[in-house]
């Protein structure tokens, strides 16, 4: 769903009338636009999307949060005329993306740590939840893995469209392949990964998070996709390239009492169902250029 300014400023004046005031665009992504507004002094974010369950995720994501995890809270959730829209409290700062070398090498051992206060949650309410993969309705974390291969919602017609570029399908399909032959031994942890945390979606200041947004793509399942999220995509910033990231990860480690089990298997595993993803993704899309990097990529995990 797209909407621009005009029909923002309409639909945000509708919804809250002369109580919100200078509306303007703040971004947008592939799934939803934003709007930032002040609404009685305090700021805040209207976005608009087509999908109802990410905003919800956000909504029950921002009830969890801490300083160390901060989430802002979503105040209000509804449908508009071409889909919905969820407002939220405005956070500020800078993107986790836009960080060069030694503000990036700063920040990240307080990321670690929000990811592992994480998993302290207690995910009762969220592993019950049809809104939440693996809430249930997948036989196991292996399966959840498996199905990168199969028909999704969000990306009819993904296939058809990868098949086109030979080299690139037949590295897919040695992906999956490999994915099949290990996630059988893959343990059933549980908890919750963001899965996004790289796309404008962790803002920080002074050295420290300000807010984790956009939790439309998070799961419930092994947390330490998110730590493979990070091996992944750490080559595709060149400004990082100086930080020893396996050094700091190793005095995570350390800090939270030893390695986790079986955990080189675990994060194969994903960093196998990441490529994946985006090889569909970025043929869905029609990113040429990323799928190809992606499948170059995928070949290192095999």
């Amino acid at each position: 769903m797209t909407i621009d300014l005009i029909g923002a400023i309409r639909f945000t004046n509708s919804l809250l009338g002369s109580r919100a005031k200078d509306i303007a665009p703040v971004g947008a992504g592939d799934w939803s636009a934003a709007y930032g507004f002040t609404l009685d002094g305090q700021d805040m974010v209207i976005r608009f999307g087509e999908h109802v369950e990410d905003f919800k995720k956000d909504q029950v994501m921002g009830t969890f949060a801490t300083p160390i995890m901060p989430v802002p809270e979503v105040t209000r959730i509804g449908e508009t005329p071409e889909g919905f829209y969820a407002v939220s409290r405005r956070v500020r700062g800078v993107h986790l993306d836009e960080l060069e070398a030694g503000e990036m090498q700063l920040l990240l051992p307080g990321l670690l740590d929000a990811l592992s206060e994480l998993q302290r949650l207690d995910t009762a309410s969220i592993s019950e939840s049809n809104g939440w993969r693996l809430g249930g309705h997948r036989a196991g974390w292996g399966e959840e893995l498996l199905s990168v291969a199969g028909p999704r919602d969000r990306l009819p017609g993904w296939r058809e469209r990868l098949d086109s570029f030979p080299a690139e399908s037949k590295i897919f399909d040695r992906g999956v392949s490999t994915l099949r032959r290990l996630a059988p031994r893959l343990p059933e942890y549980r908890g919750i990964a963001h899965c996004d945390l790289l796309n404008r979606n962790v803002l920080v200041d002074r050295g420290g998070l300000t807010g984790i947004i956009d939790w439309g793509n998070a799961i419930y399942g092994d947390p330490l996709y998110d730590i493979a999220w990070l091996l992944y995509w750490w080559s595709w910033y060149p400004q990082w390239q100086e930080i020893d990231l396996q050094t700091i990860l190793d005095r995570h480690w350390e800090r939270q009492g030893g390695l986790p089990p079986q955990m080189e298997e675990r994060l194969r595993c994903c960093l196998l169902h990441i490529g994946l993803d985006h090889i569909a993704y970025c043929a869905f899309r029609q990113r040429t250029e990323d799928m190809q990097r992606n499948a170059v990529q995928l070949q290192e995990y095999l």
